[in-house]
């Protein structure tokens, strides 16, 4: 007998536990979608949220083949900022005809949708779908 009461109570607990683990849940949203600027999708680049009040956590993801998806982003109103570049070329590591080449990458998402950026998001708890498409 005394082992059942143990196992009820253990149970008990563990579901306790589970409740409150989806209750924690339940305040953060997984945002994905895609990120375009004048018609052309972004191939690198990276999305960030964060919080208007200033006292949630920021969250973030890269951008790949113009699309994206961030976990764990904390509900509320977001400033969202987005960054992006493309390769336009190679440069030689060095001054030798047999150097290896990098590939070379400009930015190409202006700065009114970075740090100073003016996208804004109310993020819902769940999953959502949010697309971008920015304009110069």
């Amino acid at each position: 007998m005394r082992t059942a009461v143990r196992f009820g109570v253990f149970g008990a607990l563990a579901a306790l536990a589970t409740l409150a683990l989806a209750g924690c849940g339940a305040k953060q949203g997984e945002v994905s979608g895609t990120v375009s600027y004048d018609g052309k999708p972004i191939e690198n680049g990276s999305v960030t949220f964060v919080a208007e009040d200033g006292k949630s956590t920021t969250a973030g993801g890269t951008i790949k083949g113009g699309k994206y998806t961030v976990q764990n982003v904390p509900v509320g109103r977001m400033q969202v900022r987005i960054t992006g570049s493309e390769q336009k070329g190679t440069k030689k590591l060095y001054n030798t005809p047999d150097s290896p080449e990098l590939p070379v990458y400009v930015t190409v998402v202006p700065e009114k949708y970075n740090v100073g950026s003016e996208l804004r998001y109310e993020v819902k708890p769940g999953r959502q779908e949010k697309n971008f498409d920015l304009t110069k």
